[in-house]
């Protein structure tokens, strides 16, 4: 799973059909601190994520998992929106 803040989002006119209706989410991976790490990912929101929320990404096949993302086409699923991280 990789923590991350939702920082804009993409606006697709012609995809795959299996995206149609999906929102989709500029996010940046972040550290446990909150503090902003290298790159950025496209994920697919299933959770109504909104700008600038901690949200819990998963890639691979398990983004396929995902609440409504059964056979598409991706790689990134938002599936959790994070109100805090504790580090002991």
């Amino acid at each position: 799973m990789i923590l991350a803040r939702v920082v804009g989002t993409v606006v697709a006119t012609r995809k795959d059909p299996r995206l149609e209706g999906k929102k989709l989410l500029v996010v940046r991976p972040v550290d446990p601190t909150g503090k902003d790490e290298a790159g950025y990912l496209i994920a697919v929101d299933t959770v109504s994520a909104g700008f600038k929320e901690k949200v819990l990404i998963v890639s691979g096949s398990s983004a396929r998992m995902a609440g409504g993302c059964k056979d598409c086409p991706v790689d990134a699923a938002i599936v959790g929106i994070v109100d805090s991280v504790e580090i002991n």
